[in-house]
């Protein structure tokens, strides 16, 4: 763009945004004296001859940052409403949600992504991830979120589609003090007959009043080492005890009720304070939610019969989930001049207390049977940070930031209840007393980090300067688990009326002992304990320049030396039929970012890096494990090994006004030992477990456009008052797997030898959780005069992998659909007080839940609908 005989101001003004640092560069002629010697006339421009604008600097995270990210600021989660992190990233390029919890980029699953808190990794109370779930955030505690999908080497080595950086809220400017409560229904669930136990009296607040307790003979009989059957150690006596101490009724016996509305409330507040030494600020948020919801469908299974699938087991489910949760965060700070220090701790509780029962054919037992279940399962996440910043020397050159954090988190699952049924000829249901079972699991993960930063800003010219950034960082992640099982059996069998009764009178104290009796069925040989630990000491020197006028340089390297260990252990004292699985690897990963500003407000940014993936704990343990979900047993595999990636990024960029951009871009990623999961049969039982594939190649555009529109002139006020947003972005994704004839895996049924892997996987097949097609949208109008915003949103993700199937079957297939949500904004104000109201609905397509496998004939493996919801929130402001 060309610019003649403009005013010496407008100049100034010009080359003052010209010259911010790293952005761009402006090339003018020398001014005459005169005009720089005598102020300009105004409405008489001096002659300042030709300026040649190259680039222009608009304030975009997007733009500032080297790397390809997208960003979630304060108004964007308030925009779409949505309630925790988990929710508000499905609306970012290339992302999808999966479970509710776990989020893929850029169709990789979330192994190959990492989840920060302030820049300080993050432990994870999921048996089957190391990955925290993202569903454990509120939005409510979170000032913006970070999605970095290129790699630099100041993050954790974990790399394969991005990292997840989830900033906290920070000390306000203005004291402020804000309540809220809110109000929610669902179709499927709200006002309808659910399932529910009764369970203890405190259960609403997510905490038990210590029904569920272990009663004190039990605890001493795990505490033994002794497995709790008949013989030298255990009189009938001592069973009796124990079995008459478990809870009944209440953890036991299956109802039917109205199921209520859902509720939360939130309050927040923050203030600083000169103290004349520095300024001290505080924030705080804390949280309780209160939710419910119901699931009716069909779970399948499905086998071969003549190249066709037919179905094997046919069952319909109905289930009630209750979920509360609680949250609270707090921090401190103090600030002086260059020198700043925090103190943020953060605490959530998620508890789910679930009832269930599934009833339906199952081919291996010839006949109907029917399970019921009771299920109680606590996630807690604790986290204390302290971080600095500081800056020293000569125009602050120096600077120097650090951070330790601790982490905890833990699942604790006491009193899993399965009671089993099967079907008489007259079509009632009699208990089958050998399919009982009483499960306690205990999942503990520990997290100590530490990390600090060095940063020099060396000067080149006036509008140019170099960053050098040396940093360290080091952490031990530790991980405990086990799992213990009980059942009833009757050495003498039931009598008829023993077997028609109710739950709650069948295993009554007068049954326990004369006929019932307590028995372990804990898996041994280390199949239901082991202790994890992954110890990372890392290193990286990075350099950030614009090595020429407007070609800025991103590049580094970092060096990662890791141990991980996965060591299973016989509860009894016995021998462990695994060896335990130790991985010790050490990688020089480089990686660059140039960032070319070729025309104004337009860049082009090509990046190439080097990352690691590892295992997950549990991946690496042989414990099995049922997810209840989807009723899927997980066996894992102590032959895995750490996945290695290439990865490839070129992006187009124009940000042609404030908020406002169009991007384009395509990626390319090379993964070799990738992980995959594979279902197998074993012991007539089927499995899912995990193998690395010998390959993969996956590939992808990304396109995203924010575009506001104002129609001043417009003759409808609806229209006139109003500035209309629209934002959508679409990622494209082809993903194979690829395998050779002489390829090989090591699974776990082969006992680590070699097998081959087309056994396995099929050649050119699609990654698990890969979507071919992404796509999010976005509009709404906001209007200032009004005080209100209004957004409709739809999220669309296309047919993923979930699981491969059996060898010769076709993979498990979820498909997600489409969703279109509305969220509505209000302020207004009442007798002097601000107040805030928001309406959000939910699902409004009713999309249900749709997993399959399909050969010939479709299995239902998991479907069932989802409903719409709705929810009305009141927030004071003081």
């Amino acid at each position: 763009m060309n610019i003649q005989n403009k005013s010496l101001a407008a100049a100034l003004m010009a080359t003052t945004a010209l010259l911010a640092p790293g952005m761009a560069w402006a090339q003018t002629s020398a001014p005459t004296a005169s005009a720089v010697d005598t102020p300009a006339v105004q409405d008489e421009p001096a002659d300042v001859g030709e300026i040649v604008v190259l680039g222009r600097y608009i304030p975009e995270p997007n733009r500032q940052s080297p790397e390809v990210a997208a960003f979630l600021t304060s108004e964007d989660l308030q925009r779409t409403g949505d309630s925790n992190a988990a929710q508000a990233l499905t609306r970012v390029t290339g992302l999808s949600v999966v479970e509710g919890r776990f989020i893929y980029v850029r169709g990789l699953g979330e192994r190959y992504s990492s989840a920060l808190l302030n820049g300080s990794p993050l432990p994870s109370p999921e048996p089957l991830q190391r990955v925290v779930p993202l569903d454990l955030f509120p939005a409510d505690v979170l000032a913006s979120v970070t999605v970095q999908k290129t790699y630099s080497v100041n993050y954790p080595g974990e790399f394969g589609g991005g990292v997840i950086d989830l900033r906290t809220l920070s000390t306000p400017d203005e004291p402020f003090f804000n309540f809220s409560a809110s109000v929610g229904a669902n179709t499927e669930t709200t006002g309808r007959t659910g399932l529910v136990y009764y369970g203890s009296r405190t259960d609403f607040t997510g905490f038990d009043d210590d029904t569920r307790k272990l009663p004190g003979s039990l605890s001493l009989a795990f505490a033994s080492g002794n497995r709790i059957v008949a013989g030298p150690n255990y009189s009938t006596d001592d069973l009796r005890r124990i079995g008459q101490s478990l809870p009944n009724a209440p953890l036991r016996l299956l109802q039917s009720e109205e199921i209520p509305a859902n509720l939360s409330f939130d309050v927040s507040g923050g203030l600083s304070s000169d103290t004349g030494v520095g300024t001290l600020g505080l924030v705080f948020s804390a949280g309780y939610d209160n939710s419910w919801r119901t699931r009716e469908g069909v779970q399948q299974e499905g086998r071969i019969d003549e190249g066709n699938l037919v179905v094997s087991s046919d069952y319909a489910f109905q289930s009630t989930q209750n979920d509360i949760g609680l949250n609270f965060l707090g921090e401190a700070s103090f600030e002086r001049g260059s020198h700043e220090v925090k103190w943020t701790n953060f605490y959530v509780r998620n508890t789910t207390k679930e009832a269930r029962t599934r009833a339906g054919y199952n081919d291996l037992a010839g006949t109907v049977l029917r399970d019921d279940y009771t299920e109680w399962y606590v996630r807690q996440l604790f986290s204390t940070q302290l971080a600095g910043e500081h800056g020293f020397g000569n125009e602050e050159r120096w600077a120097v930031n650090w951070r330790a954090a601790y982490a905890k988190t833990s699942r604790d699952a006491p009193f899993e209840t399965r009671f089993g049924y099967g079907q008489r000829a007259d079509g009632v249901f009699v208990h089958n007393i050998q399919s009982n079972r009483i499960q306690f699991s205990e999942l503990d993960d520990e997290l100590l980090s530490g990390g600090v930063d060095l940063n020099y800003r060396l000067p080149l010219s006036q509008a140019r300067e170099v960053l050098f950034t040396l940093g360290a960082e080091t952490y031990d992640n530790k991980r405990t688990s086990e799992n213990r099982a009980l059942r009833f059996i009757a050495p003498n069998g039931l009598t008829e009326d023993q077997r028609e009764s109710r739950v709650d009178y069948l295993f009554s104290d007068y049954n326990i002992g004369p006929y019932l009796q307590i028995e372990e069925v804990t898996g041994s040989n280390g199949a239901s304990a082991f202790e994890g630990e992954l110890k990372v000491n890392s290193a990286f020197l990075n350099v950030q320049a614009e090595v020429i006028p407007l070609v800025n340089l991103t590049a580094g390297v970092r060096y990662e030396q890791g141990e991980q260990t996965v060591t299973p252990y016989d509860l009894f004292g016995g021998s462990v039929g695994y060896l335990p699985t130790r991985i010790e690897e050490e990688y020089f990963l480089p990686a660059a970012t140039v960032t070319w500003n070729f025309a104004e407000d337009m860049q082009l940014r090509l990046a190439a890096s080097k990352t690691i993936g590892r295992p997950q704990f549990r991946e690496l343990s042989p414990l099995q494990y049922t997810d209840p979900d989807s009723d899927r047993t997980f066996l894992g595999n102590p032959y895995l090994v750490d996945t290695e990636l290439t990865n490839l990024d070129a992006r187009v960029e124009w940000y042609f006004a404030r908020q406002q951009y169009v991007t384009a871009g395509i990626f390319y990623k090379n993964l070799d030992k990738p992980v995959e999961s594979s279902i197998i049969d074993q012991s007539a039982s089927r499995f899912q477990t995990f193998i690395n594939a010998p390959q993969a190649v996956l590939m992808g555009v990304e396109l995203e456009g924010k575009k506001y529109f104002e129609f001043e002139n417009a003759g409808l006020a609806f229209l006139a008052d109003k500035r209309w947003l629209v934002q959508a972005n679409y990622t494209y994704t082809d993903s194979e797997v690829q395998v050779d004839e002489d390829d090989v895996v090591y699974a776990t049924q082969g006992l680590g030898e070699a097998q081959p892997a087309s056994f396995f996987i099929i050649d050119g097949s699609r990654m698990q959780g890969q979507s071919e097609h992404l796509a999010n949208l976005q509009f709404g109008w906001e209007d200032d005069t009004a005080r209100s915003q209004a957004t409709l949103i739809v999220n669309y993700a296309s047919e993923r992998t979930s699981a491969r199937g059996l060898p010769g079957e076709p993979d498990l297939i979820q498909n997600p659909g489409v969703f279109l949500d509305l969220v509505y904004r209000k302020d207004f104000t009442v007798m002097g007080r601000e107040l805030g109201l928001g309406v959000e609905l939910r699902n409004l397509l009713r999309t249900d839940f749709d997993e399959y496998q399909e050969l010939g004939n479709k299995i239902r493996i998991n479907n069932y609908d989802l409903g719409a919801s709705g929810t009305v929130s009141l927030t004071a402001r003081f």
